[in-house]
């Protein structure tokens, strides 16, 4: 089922994986995470794209962010998060966020979890992410794991 929540000019929906939007998603990750940060393509599309839920926001019939949800045994777990470089910084990111945690809270998720890149982390702090652990590489990024739980 496709769930929407407006957001001003801008509709974030829950979408299948490889369906048009979906398909539109997986071509921004790759521009995000493949040509501006030099993530290889084995790296970046992995089998859990089929099974996660994949969320985008749309703008003037565009995506401009996306993220996927796996839902785990002992954890929702937020990834591939990207948002088209042209609107950082303009709450378009933070509304997907925002919505995506709204979404899984709605149905049921106590315990919200993702990786972040390291530069990323105080983004994520402010909807009330901690960091643990140590500081790991992931496609030759520093990541570092992140936790919400209630």
């Amino acid at each position: 089922m496709i769930q929407s929540v407006a957001a001003g000019a801008e509709v974030v929906l829950a979408v299948p994986a490889y369906c048009d939007l979906a398909n539109l998603a997986f071509g921004l990750r790759r521009e995000v995470f493949m040509l501006e940060q030099g993530v290889s393509h084995a790296d970046e599309y992995d089998d859990k794209d089929r099974i996660a839920t994949h969320y985008v926001t749309v703008r003037e019939g565009n995506v401009v962010a996306t993220l996927r949800v796996l839902w785990l045994t002992e954890h929702a777990k937020i990834g591939r998060f990207a948002v088209r470089k042209s609107l950082r910084g303009r709450g378009v990111g933070g509304r997907l966020f925002r919505a995506v945690i709204e979404s899984i809270r709605a149905g049921g998720g106590e315990r919200i979890a993702l990786e972040a890149q390291i530069d990323k982390t105080r983004f994520y702090e402010k909807y009330g992410f901690h960091a643990y652990g140590d500081e790991y590489l992931d496609a030759g990024i520093v990541h570092r794991r992140m936790k919400n739980y209630r």
